[in-house]
C-alpha cells in the first residue's frame, strides 16, 4: 500500500466562518413613486419628451444595504414544540435610476438617488447576529409616467417633472442570520493538477522568391 504524501495527512484545523444560524427565501413586490424634480446631468436643452419611453434600474446601497431597525422575541410553535425566534424590523436601502429613451433612440439617465423599504422578518436571530440579504432577483418596471416636463435652470442641472410617474420593484431575496464563529475539523490539504504540457512551435521562416537576392552571377 503506498504511504500517502505529508501533504495528504487529515489534520485538525480550525477556521473563521459564518455561522448561519436561520435562513428563508422570500419574494417581495413593492410601488415608489418618486416625486419632485429629478435631475438628469446630460438631458440635452429642447429635448422633446411626449413620445419618450421611460425605464428605470435598481441595486442594492453598497454601502449600507440592510439596517436592523428593532428585534423582538416571539413564540412560534413548530413541529408541536414551542421555540423562541426573533421578529425583525429591517430597512433594505437601493439605488434607483431611471432612464428615458428618446423616439430617436437617444438615452439619457437620471441622476442614481437612494430609496428605502422596511420589512418584517421571522428568524432565529438572537442578538448579536447579523442579517444577510442576497438578491437572486431584483427587477424594475414602470407601471405609469404620465407627463413628462423637463427644466432647464441657468448655470443648474438640467430636471424632469413627472406627474405620474410609477416604478414597481420586485424582488427575489435570500436572508440569513449569521455570526462569526471559529470551528476545527479534520481535512486533507489540497494537491494542485497537474499543468498542461506544450511543445513551443519550431521558428518559421518565408518561402524566398527565387533567387533574386542576393544577387548571383
Amino acid at each position: 500500500m503506498q504511504e500517502k504524501m505529508s501533504s495528504q495527512v487529515r489534520e485538525l484545523i480550525c477556521i473563521n466562518v459564518d455561522k448561519v444560524y436561520d435562513w428563508i427565501v422570500k419574494e417581495l413586490t413593492f410601488e415608489l413613486t418618486p416625486t419632485g424634480a429629478i435631475a438628469f446631468p446630460t438631458l440635452p436643452a429642447g429635448i422633446d419628451l411626449t413620445t419618450a419611453s421611460i425605464q428605470c434600474r435598481v441595486v442594492p446601497d453598497t454601502s449600507n444595504p440592510v439596517v436592523i431597525l428593532s428585534r423582538e422575541n416571539r413564540q412560534v410553535t413548530l413541529a408541536g414544540r414551542t421555540v423562541t425566534l426573533q421578529q425583525l424590523t429591517i430597512r433594505k436601502n437601493f439605488i434607483v435610476t431611471i432612464v428615458v429613451k428618446t423616439a430617436n433612440c437617444m438615452m439619457f439617465e437620471s441622476a442614481p438617488f437612494n430609496v428605502s423599504r422596511c420589512e418584517h422578518v421571522t428568524l432565529c436571530a438572537p442578538k448579536g447576529t447579523e442579517v444577510q440579504v442576497t438578491y437572486t432577483d431584483l427587477d424594475c418596471f414602470v407601471c405609469s409616467t404620465g407627463t413628462a416636463t423637463a427644466d432647464f435652470p441657468v448655470g443648474g442641472t438640467p430636471t424632469i417633472t413627472f406627474t405620474n410617474l410609477s416604478l414597481n420593484v420586485t424582488v427575489c431575496q435570500s436572508i440569513q442570520s449569521t455570526f462569526p464563529v471559529t470551528v476545527e475539523f479534520l481535512a486533507e490539504y489540497c494537491e494542485p493538477r497537474a499543468d498542461f504540457h506544450s511543445a513551443c512551435s519550431p521558428a518559421v521562416r518565408p518561402q524566398k522568391c527565387g533567387n533574386i537576392f542576393p544577387h548571383h552571377c
